[in-house]
């Protein structure tokens, strides 16, 4: 019987899904908005949100669980200390997804995925953060 098994495979094995899932969760947590195709902005959603509320409860057990599932400590630190705290009254919907055309080589639905009352300074802050780090210690050579 195939009971469970309603989600999307991506056209890709079981640890790969799981993986990119990670890694999309953790984008997504650290600068707020993502790019991605529509499909993997649908399979995300859910995989999100219940992070998000698993960083409301805010004890051990549950951040145990989410570093489980993120794999980066940075991810894990920003979802309980930054954004569970800003959703602490909002009982669900966190994120949004809007459609954002075709890519250009192979005609794929595009979508940005994006945590509601986001943080507009967010996306690309780590980005930034790194960059400025590597001309420091370049000054310092």
């Amino acid at each position: 019987m195939r009971h469970g098994n309603g989600r999307r495979k991506l056209n890709r094995t079981h640890t790969h899904r799981q993986s990119m899932l990670a890694n999309m969760a953790a984008s997504l947590i650290e600068h707020e908005q993502i790019k991605t195709t529509l499909p993997k902005a649908k399979e995300i959603r859910p995989y999100v949100e219940k992070l998000i509320t698993l960083g409301k409860r805010g004890d051990v057990h549950s951040r145990r669980v989410v570093r489980a599932k993120l794999k980066t400590d940075a991810a894990v630190s920003r979802l309980f200390d930054v954004i569970a705290e800003r959703y602490a009254d909002r009982q669900g919907g966190y994120t949004r997804i809007m459609k954002a055309g075709f890519r250009y080589g192979d005609n794929a639905p595009m979508a940005v995925i994006e945590l509601v009352d986001r943080d507009p300074e967010a996306k690309g802050y780590a980005d930034r953060e790194r960059l400025a780090m590597e001309e420091a210690v370049e000054l310092q050579e």
